[in-house]
């Protein structure tokens, strides 16, 4: 059925109550897993190295979609109808685009901070040196900022007929706008981490069958093969959906949009598409907890007795080289 008004405008369609449940429900806990991550970064360890400042920083990233979830919930809800005004739906859009592309971003960093240890182990490297991830993530949050806030008030509340939308593909006065912004983020925030996590899990496979090492060593080098293995499931699995449906539909937005049952079908998928992105948030803590051994000292009982002698962050590579900690 092809639902619109008499002015050409795709009506938009109330979501099924599973969508803003399921998503309350995931983005709450996984809120309370990276707000208990912050609290084990803050407060049960007492030295950072350059990869616990990033993993910090994912944390925050992924902490942020949470505290806007309610009003999306209650938009949902509502059938569709925005009813927090202008500066909410703005504030709203800030928080997801900033948890969504903060997660693939500080992910990308990860893997190519375990590359540079792997790969070069035995040359000095900027991403071993904490004043400079320091600053790295300063300008992350700064180009994280810069871009939600673009995206924010590019795409505003609009009324659309009688009903007053938030980012939805109903907003046809916003076509343009969505269709650049879009096509934007899915290449920076999505196609280039992506690229760079991929090729770093690559280079770090090549690398272990390629480097004379000892068996202790490789033990090492696996771990990290693992953790950028981990980081590009979280990526694909979570951040793949969204990006596909949403660009999708604003090209079916600008070039078709007389399609309103399309429309409202990739509406409904991209609202579900963010129930999958936030399983990050439920992801990224098995990531600190099974991949950061400075995370599991923070907690002694954590440790499973074993006859292999432990491993920390800085384990020793042969020739007496570090890895830096992840």
């Amino acid at each position: 059925m092809n639902n619109s008004s008499d002015s050409g405008i795709c009506l938009s369609t109330p979501q099924h109550m599973s969508i803003p449940v399921l998503m309350c429900l995931v983005y709450f806990m996984g809120f309370l897993l990276n707000v208990f991550s912050l609290w084990v970064f803050c407060c049960r360890m007492s030295s950072w190295s350059a990869g616990t400042i990033l993993q910090f920083c994912l944390a925050l990233s992924d902490a942020l979609g949470a505290p806007v979830t309610p009003l999306i919930a209650v938009y949902f809800a509502m059938g569709n109808k925005w009813l927090f005004g202008k500066v909410l739906c703005t504030v709203t859009i800030v928080f997801v685009s900033s948890q969504f592309y903060g997660s693939t971003i500080f992910l990308t960093l990860i893997s190519f901070h375990r590359y540079k240890a792997v790969v070069h182990f035995n040359k000095s490297s900027r991403m071993k040196d904490k004043s400079f991830i320091k600053k790295l993530c300063a300008g992350v949050w700064l180009f994280l900022i810069t871009h939600s806030l673009v995206y924010g008030f590019g795409v505003p509340a609009t009324k659309e007929g009688e009903v007053t939308h938030c980012l939805s593909f109903s907003q046809v006065s916003l076509t343009n706008s969505f269709f650049i912004i879009s096509c934007v983020l899915v290449s920076i925030g999505f196609l280039l981490p992506l690229s760079i996590s991929a090729t770093c899990y690559f280079r770090v496979k090549n690398a272990l069958t390629c480097l004379n090492i000892t068996a202790k060593s490789l033990k090492v080098k696996l771990k990290s093969q693992r953790m950028i293995q981990m980081c590009l499931i979280i990526f694909t699995i979570c951040f793949l959906p969204a990006n596909i449906i949403g660009i999708t539909a604003t090209v079916m937005m600008k070039f078709y949009p007389e399609h309103c049952h399309t429309l409202h079908q990739l509406q409904t998928a991209y609202y579900a598409s963010w129930i999958i992105a936030g399983l990050n948030c439920f992801l990224d803590p098995l990531l600190y907890c099974f991949g950061s051994q400075n995370f599991r000292d923070a907690f002694p009982s954590f440790h499973i007795k074993s006859t292999e002698p432990q491993q920390s962050d800085t384990e020793m590579t042969p020739n007496a080289e570090k890895i830096t900690a992840v």
